[in-house]
C-alpha cells in the first residue's frame, strides 16, 4: 500500500461513526408510530360509534380509557428500563402496543374496545422513560438536547401524519376493523427492528467504531467525575429536591397545552372557524408539523449552545423562558381573531415554539444518574400524563357550561405561564445528589 493510501486509511479509521444519531432516528420513527397508533380510535369513531350505537359519553369514556393505564405504567416502565436496559423494553413495548392495536380489530363490544386501548396504554408506557435512559447512555452532554427532540419529535410529527395514514387505510381497505390489524401488525414488525438495531451501550454496538465509543466513553466519564458522589439513598430522594417537583410540574403544564390541541383542535376548527373536513386535515397537519419543526429547531440550537461554552442554567432557562413566552403570547392572541388563516398562523406559531420543551427529556439526565435516568423520566412523564387524563374533560365542561372556546383559551394561556414559571426555576447545572 502507498504512504498516500495507508495515511487516507488511517484517517478513516479515526472518523467517528454516527450510529447515536441513527438510533435516535429510530427512536423518532417509533414515537411517531406510537402517536399515529393512539390516533387510529379517534379517527375511526365515527364508525365505530355507529356500528356500536355508541353515545358521546361513552366515547369520550374509550378515548380516555388509554391514560389511565399509561399514566400509571410510567413509573413501573422507568424502573424496567433501568432494570433491564432501553433495547429490551423498547422493543418489547413496540411489540406489545402493535399487538393490542390489532385485537381491537375482533372486538365485538364497546366493553372489549375499551380493554384493548387499556392494553395499549399499559404497553405505550415504557417507551418514553425507555428512550430517555438511552439519551443519557448514547449521548454526550452537549448532544442530549438533540436526543431529547428526536425522541420526542415523534408526538407532533404523529399527530400530523396520524389522521392522514389511519384515515388512508380505513378508506383502501373499507374496513377499520382490517386498518388497525395492519397498523398493529406494521408496528410489531417495528419492534423487531428496534431489537435488531438497538443496543443498551455504544461498546455493544457492532457498528460503533472506536472513535465513537471512545469519543462517548470519555463524555460521560468527564460528566461522572464532576457528578456529586452517591449518598446511598432511595429513588424517593429525587423529591427532597425542587428541581424534581418543578420538572415534573413544567411536563405537566407543557402537555396541558399539547394533549388540549391536541383532543380539542379539531373541534374549535370546525365549530369556530367553520373549516370542513378536507380543511381541517390540511389545517391540523401544517400546525402540527410546525410543531415537529419547532422541536428539532429547539434542541440544534441548545445544543450548539451549549458546545460554544453556553452554561446549562443560560441554555435551558432562556430557551425554555422564550417557548413559554411565545406560546403563551399566541394561543391567547387566537381568542381574539376571527380571520381562519391568522388563526392557524396563531396556532402554528404556539406549536413550534411549545414543542422546544421537548427538550424537557434531557432533563431526567441532567438530574439524576445514567443508571436512575429511566426512573425521573417515568415520573416526569406520569406528570405529563395526568394532564392527558384531566385536560380534554376539564376543557369539555368549559365548553359545555360557557358555549364557548374562549374561557378554554384562557386556561391553555394559564398554564403557558405556569409552564414559563417552573422551566426557568429548574436547576440545570448539577446533578441531584442522593
Amino acid at each position: 500500500m502507498s504512504v498516500q493510501g495507508a495515511a487516507a486509511a488511517t484517517s478513516a479509521s479515526l472518523k467517528r461513526t454516527s450510529v447515536r444519531w441513527k438510533i435516535f432516528l429510530l427512536m423518532l420513527f417509533l414515537i411517531t408510530i406510537n402517536y399515529i397508533d393512539r390516533a387510529s380510535l379517534s379517527v375511526a369513531m365515527p364508525l365505530i360509534a355507529r356500528e356500536f350505537n355508541l353515545d358521546p359519553a361513552t366515547q369520550g369514556l374509550i378515548l380516555s380509557s388509554f391514560f389511565w393505564t399509561y399514566a400509571l405504567m410510567q413509573v413501573p416502565g422507568g424502573l424496567l428500563a433501568d432494570r433491564y436496559k432501553p433495547r429490551i423494553v423498547i422493543a418489547a413495548a413496540t411489540i406489545g402496543w402493535g399487538f393490542f392495536q390489532a385485537i381491537a380489530a375482533v372486538a365485538s363490544s364497546w366493553v372489549m374496545l375499551l380493554l384493548t386501548r387499556l392494553g395499549l396504554g399499559a404497553t405505550e408506557a415504557p417507551i418514553y422513560p425507555a428512550g430517555g435512559k438511552l439519551n443519557a447512555m448514547w449521548m454526550t452532554q452537549n448532544e442530549r438536547g438533540r436526543g431529547a427532540t428526536l425522541l420526542d419529535g415523534g408526538a407532533p410529527l404523529g399527530a400530523a401524519f396520524g389522521a392522514i395514514v389511519i384515515a388512508g387505510l380505513i378508506a383502501m381497505f373499507d374496513s377499520w376493523r382490517l386498518a388497525f390489524i395492519v397498523a398493529g401488525v406494521g408496528t410489531m414488525a417495528c419492534g423487531l427492528l428496534a431489537w435488531w438495531y438497538i443496543r443498551n451501550a455504544p461498546e455493544e454496538h457492532p457498528a460503533v467504531n472506536e472513535a465513537e465509543a471512545r469519543y462517548i466513553a470519555e463524555a460521560h466519564a468527564r460528566e461522572d467525575a464532576e457528578a456529586p458522589k452517591s449518598q446511598g439513598g432511595s429513588a424517593a430522594a429525587y423529591f427532597r429536591y425542587r428541581s424534581t417537583w418543578l420538572m415534573c410540574a413544567g411536563w405537566m403544564f407543557f402537555n396541558t397545552v399539547f394533549y388540549g390541541l391536541l383532543t380539542w383542535l379539531p373541534n374549535y376548527l370546525f365549530k369556530v372557524h367553520g373549516f370542513d373536513i378536507k380543511t381541517l386535515g390540511g389545517a391540523s397537519f401544517v400546525i402540527f408539523f410546525a410543531g415537529f419543526v419547532g422541536e428539532l429547531i429547539g434542541g440544534w440550537i441548545a445544543d450548539a449552545w451549549r458546545e460554544r461554552g453556553g452554561q446549562p442554567n443560560v441554555v435551558f432557562r432562556t430557551l425554555f423562558g422564550i417557548a413559554a413566552v411565545f406560546a403563551t403570547v399566541s394561543i391567547f392572541s387566537v381568542a381574539y381573531v376571527s380571520d381562519p388563516v391568522v388563526v392557524v398562523a396563531l396556532l402554528s406559531t404556539t406549536l413550534f415554539f411549545l414543542r422546544w420543551c421537548g427538550m424537557y427529556w434531557a432533563i431526567p439526565s441532567i438530574l439524576a444518574t445514567r443508571d436512575r435516568a429511566g426512573l425521573l423520566g417515568g415520573c416526569m412523564n406520569l406528570g405529563g400524563n395526568i394532564a392527558g387524563i384531566c385536560v380534554p374533560i376539564v376543557v369539555g365542561l368549559i365548553v359545555q357550561f360557557t358555549g364557548s372556546y374562549f374561557l378554554a383559551l384562557m386556561f391553555f394561556a394559564g398554564a403557558g405561564v405556569a409552564l414559563f414559571v417552573c422551566s426557568t426555576l429548574i436547576d440545570y447545572s448539577r446533578k441531584l445528589p442522593v
